[in-house]
């Protein structure tokens, strides 16, 4: 019973994570990794789990939506649900013993672009002048690396788009919010559909349940608190839970 309860807080803790800024994966992957999965699992595990949590937030902030530079919106989402899927597919593909070794590095990368994105933002702009400006291929070439990426690993992906975004295209992180949400949707439903069809994930069936419940109350409660709350203080508690994860994962590698 207390397992269920914690599995239960981790997803609504996640679902408010992957609403508010990005991030949801640090705290759902290692959660599942202690509760006894291995982590090729675990990834499947919290990439199911998390995605209807996504999907109520971008629901709550469907109205805000905005166009993301030159490329439409329909592109960008087909894009994503592409690269989403090829990173899932490389997931199940590639050894185990891969993603293991990659998972310490893929976490100090995600990370990295939470602590200094901001700051790298700021330095390109001041030494580039305005925005790169971005074409329509540049978008979606670069959004799907990302979403491929997403489909992967996950950790960071939202992160990582705010910041391709920012300083590409100049776009400002909360108004860019609700677009990042959903994209996000769109990468993580392709590499579901993925993960229930060719992966393990269904034999771990009541921590994905119980998470996924979680996941969803967290994604709609956060997608209204990214309102409110400042953005500081989300910032400051997801770049906490980050550094402590990355940190555990390369004592324990």
């Amino acid at each position: 019973m207390i397992e269920v309860c914690l599995v239960l807080l981790t997803g609504v803790a996640a679902g408010i994570l992957n609403a508010v800024g990005g991030g949801g994966t640090f705290v759902a992957l290692p959660a599942l990794v202690a509760f006894g999965l291995q982590p090729v699992t675990a990834n499947a595990v919290s990439r199911v789990a998390l995605v209807p949590g996504v999907v109520a937030s971008a629901w709550v902030c469907r109205r805000e939506v905005v166009r993301v530079g030159p490329a439409s919106t329909k592109a960008l989402t087909w894009v994503s649900v592409a690269g989403g899927g090829v990173g899932a597919g490389l997931l199940l593909v590639l050894p185990a013993s891969s993603f293991d070794a990659a998972v310490p590095w893929l976490l100090a990368f995600a990370t990295a672009m939470l602590a200094f994105g901001q700051q790298l933002s700021r330095a390109l702009a001041g030494a580039l002048g305005p925005p790169v400006g971005l074409g329509p291929g540049g978008v979606l070439c670069g959004q799907f690396v990302l979403a491929l990426y997403g489909g992967y690993f996950g950790g960071g992906a939202g992160i990582v788009m705010t910041a391709l975004w920012s300083i590409g295209l100049g776009l400002d992180a909360a108004v860019s919010n609700p677009m990042r949400i959903t994209q996000l949707a769109a990468v993580y439903l392709s590499a579901t559909v993925l993960f229930l069809v060719a992966s393990d994930a269904l034999s771990a069936s009541l921590l994905l349940t119980v998470m996924l419940a979680g996941a969803v109350a967290g994604g709609f409660a956060g997608a209204h608190l990214a309102r409110h709350l400042p953005a500081r203080l989300l910032r400051g508690c997801l770049l906490t839970t980050a550094v402590i994860t990355t940190v555990l994962y390369f004592l324990r590698g």
